[in-house]
């Protein structure tokens, strides 16, 4: 480790945390119908949508209509996607010439990027026309980080309002998402990417010939306008196979920094607009406290790890001095590696600057805990919030038994009904990853796509579950999962990962939402501070723990003790 290493990992930190209220009171004014800066110019763009939609924008929804609406959206993307995908060959924009796909790739493939999921089983510049691309990937890249940010102000709603049975207007909600915080900021990046040198056009691959006289195909596309919202949605789909590790896609450190800052940008400044809307702007960076020591716990233990090297290689004296480098990119190194892998995977952002099936047993730990812990460190644009808020009823509700008081959150008393549905919520991920992971175990069709064996191969198949039921979409690199098997098994992951914790979430925010808010009373357990920040961390760590000891000690906890033994598999 360097100084200049955490110097890195400092500035991204800092960054993050000076876009925090800025955009907070960007997003809280948007969402709760104040004018902005962008007003003047798409304010009139969205009253032409609504009005060709037939959509009352001021028309409350019930938790019901807002996740029937939110359901039926998502259900004619993912036919939409799944056409174009299975069409692709017939379709414009193809200068390549590409086939469409085969049935079970092309569900996969749909279900993963409607579900904000973006697992890719195949290379981008190998079976993606540009067509494809653009309007069937990138446009739900769009559409699926709108509905995280969408039902996460739903959520929030419910803390805020007093006896009200709406949560919002989910075509609001989505359409403003949209509109005014996804696309202008997406044009700016993919201008900043373009400048910076990644490419953005519509010209066929190029074929240049190498010292060695033989022809190499060079691939190109319109690379920076999906690279921008990739990272912004924290979708994390590549246009290359390589994807940020790709030199088109990732060229350069300070293309690395803005592509991490964006990851996080939106995720965090939520959690200052759950302060806001709720009245008490210290509610929401109490959660942004406990997200953030999360977060740098995992950064310095990756970190460390990967500096560290690898035992058996440090044994023999094999190991250079800047640690261990396979499957890392140079213009990166071991810090920038670190830090990229700890923040995709505590966002629901799948994109990789490093292959994770070459980290250490530790380093490829920390990620794969990050995922199974729900993405709430930040988390993906709007499932982060609603992630933590969940596990922050959860915290309430230990602490009132503690206290032997009915629990209660920002106002709101929490009760069987409100934790019996977060339970069901907090339990769909952890279902979906070990059912999904033990059939794998035990069938030829899943040990077939297997690339190493013993721990380090359940870590393959581990990762994989984990990254679909979390919505995560990136890979431990090892596993070839596109087969019938795996593209089916990880599609029905993602679906249950996704909408099976959306609903009940939803059902909370109505239950809450119908519920006087209490004044503040000496007798609460205080939310805003360190102490429920801690209490947080403690509920978010033991629910993970539990649920996910036995299977990560099968993998990479055995695989760490046998490397440390000097034994290979």
């Amino acid at each position: 480790m360097t100084q200049n290493g955490w110097g890195q990992i400092a500035l991204f930190c800092v960054i993050v945390l000076l876009l925090v209220r800025p955009l907070g009171g960007f997003l809280t004014r948007l969402y709760s119908g104040e004018r902005t800066l962008l007003h003047p110019a798409l304010a009139p763009v969205e009253r032409g949508f609504y009005r060709l939609a037939g959509v009352r924008p001021e028309q409350d929804q019930s938790w019901l209509a807002y996740a029937l609406a939110m359901l039926a959206f998502n259900l004619v993307g993912f036919l939409v996607v799944y056409a174009a995908l299975r069409l692709q060959g017939a379709l414009p924009l193809n200068p390549q010439g590409l086939a469409g796909l085969a049935p079970d790739l092309a569900l996969n493939t749909a279900v993963s990027f409607v579900t904000n999921t973006n697992w890719q089983s195949y290379g981008g510049e190998a079976t993606m026309s540009y067509g494809s691309q653009m309007w069937a990937l990138t446009v739900q890249n769009f559409l699926s980080a709108a509905t995280g940010m969408a039902v996460a102000l739903a959520f929030v709603r419910g803390f805020a309002r007093r006896s009200v049975q709406g949560v919002g207007n989910f075509w609001t909600d989505l359409t403003r998402s949209t509109l005014y915080v996804l696309l202008p900021a997406c044009v700016v990046l993919a201008l900043v990417y373009v400048a910076l040198g990644v490419p953005q056009t519509l010209s066929s691959y190029v074929t240049a010939k190498t010292l060695e006289g033989a022809d190499q195909t060079i691939a190109l596309g319109p690379v920076a306008s999906q690279l921008a919202i990739k990272m912004l949605g924290t979708n994390g789909g590549g246009f290359f196979n390589a994807n940020s590790a790709h030199p088109f896609e990732n060229p350069s450190a300070l293309v690395n920094l803005i592509q991490m800052v964006s990851i996080f940008a939106i995720g965090a400044a939520l959690t200052n607009v759950f302060g806001r809307i709720v009245g008490d702007e210290r509610q929401g960076w109490a959660i942004l406290g406990a997200m953030g020591a999360l977060f740098l716990v995992g950064v310095g233990l990756v970190y460390w790890a990967e500096a560290s090297g690898n035992p058996i290689h440090v044994a023999l004296g094999l190991d250079p001095a800047g640690g261990a480098m396979e499957g890392k990119e140079v213009r990166f190194g071991v810090a920038l590696s670190a830090l990229f892998a700890v923040i995709t995977t505590a966002a629901s952002c799948g994109a990789v600057n490093a292959m994770h099936d070459s980290f250490s047993a530790l380093g490829g730990l920390i990620p794969m805990i990050n995922m199974q812990l729900g993405e709430v460190v930040i988390g993906g644009v709007g499932a982060g919030l609603y992630g933590v808020l969940l596990f922050a009823i959860v915290a309430v509700f230990v602490a009132g038994l503690m206290v032997g008081r009915t629990p209660e959150y920002v106002g709101k008393k929490i009760e069987a009904r409100e934790v019996k549905l977060t339970m069901l919520a907090l339990l769909c991920s952890p279902a979906a990853t070990l059912i999904a992971v033990a059939v794998a175990a035990v069938s030829p069709l899943g040990l077939a796509g297997l690339q190493e064996s013993g721990p380090h191969g359940f870590s393959e198949m581990l990762y994989a579950t984990t990254s679909a039921a979390a919505n995560n979409g990136s890979a431990f690199g090892g596993l070839t999962a596109n087969s019938m098997f795996w593209n089916v098994t990880l599609a029905i992951g993602m679906m249950v990962g996704r909408f099976a914790l959306i609903v009940p979430m939803l059902a909370v925010a109505g239950s809450l939402g119908g519920k006087k808010r209490l004044p503040p009373s000496s007798g609460a357990f205080p939310t805003d501070g360190g102490l429920f920040a801690g209490l947080l961390i403690g509920v978010i760590l033991i629910v993970g723990g539990l649920t996910y000891f036995p299977a990560l000690t099968l993998g990479p906890v055995a695989d760490a003790f046998a490397t440390a033994a000097g034994r290979t598999y």
